[in-house]
């Protein structure tokens, strides 16, 4: 048998290790909230990051996370959300086809309102204006290719104040949803959308995880966010091995990402990178899309 002495040395030892192992783990932390502020504080503008491991859910890392920002095409997700939740209701089909119009009301006084293909990402839709399309294929153009007039229709479909409770019950508390893209009159009196990089955290995770509706709606979801077309910010410097279901969102001095992250082994985490009062847009995109491989990093040597 070993001797008291012998058993307190081991004990010694292990705890010893583990507490070595333990100090590695917050210094590789620490580590990555410096670089990550350090990378922030050299973009000129303001940026909110919001990093939660799916798989360590106490790894997360949260700057300027309930700072407001213009949404953007972000709240697109929301609308996507809420056409899978209204569906499960029986409330609609997305199989249904609806007629596509470029004729929307201002939420200030009901104006209407038009859509210019010249501020829109998918000029492809314009030409079926008129005809009858699939709520589906709007659904993922919305998406996939952020076409702004295809959200106007589906957010007049849904209501965007259903699109803000349902966000409420999923547990972000200040994302707003308040209206369709290009309202004018809207922007110039304040009305716009608006987001947090926690509730955006919040919402790709309800997805992730299958809270965010029924595990195929969310599976559907998932799907139709990596047929994402604009990759300029989170994937750019990621190994084409990585799948991301995300989206992106931006405006005058504003750039966002907001994603789901898989790995090939099996991991993932959320990200969501936020941006506004950018003074030089394309060397901020570079910026951020430079945060997404510091946290890249960071998950594939833990």
């Amino acid at each position: 048998m070993k001797s008291l002495k012998t058993i307190f040395a081991l004990t010694l030892v292990s705890l010893l290790l583990l507490g070595s192992s333990c100090q590695e783990k917050m210094s590789k932390k620490e580590t990555l909230e410096k670089t990550i502020q350090a990378q922030i504080d050299s973009i000129d503008g303001t940026v909110a990051v919001a990093f939660y491991s799916l798989y360590q859910p106490k790894d997360s890392l949260l700057i300027n996370v309930d700072e407001k920002f213009h949404a953007a095409s972000t709240m697109k997700v929301p609308v996507m959300i809420e056409l899978f939740k209204q569906a499960s209701e029986g409330k609609l089909n997305l199989k249904d086809s609806i007629l596509l119009k470029n004729e929307f009301k201002s939420i200030v006084d009901g104006s209407l309102y038009s859509m210019d293909i010249n501020d829109d990402s998918d000029d492809i839709i314009y030409s079926q204006i008129g005809t009858k399309v699939a709520i589906s294929d709007l659904m993922h153009s919305m998406i996939t290719v952020s076409s702004n007039l295809a959200t106007n229709i589906l957010i007049e479909l849904v209501d965007a104040q259903k699109v803000t409770a349902t966000m409420r019950s999923l547990g972000a508390k200040n994302i707003d949803v308040l209206r369709g893209v290009e309202d004018q009159k809207a922007y110039d009196k304040g009305l716009s959308n608006a987001t947090t990089a926690k509730d955006l955290m919040i919402i790709m995770e309800a997805i992730a995880t299958h809270t965010a509706g029924k595990q195929q709606d969310c599976d559907a979801m998932i799907t139709i966010l990596k047929d994402q077309q604009h990759k300029d910010v989170i994937p750019v410097y990621l190994p084409k091995e990585v799948e991301v279901a995300h989206k992106t969102g931006s405006i005058t001095g504003v750039h966002h990402d907001a994603g789901i992250i898989y790995l090939p082994n099996g991991r993932a985490y959320i990200l969501v990178l936020l941006s506004k009062n950018l003074k030089d847009f394309d060397k901020g995109t570079d910026q951020l899309a430079k945060l997404s491989k510091t946290v890249y990093d960071y998950v594939i040597s833990n």
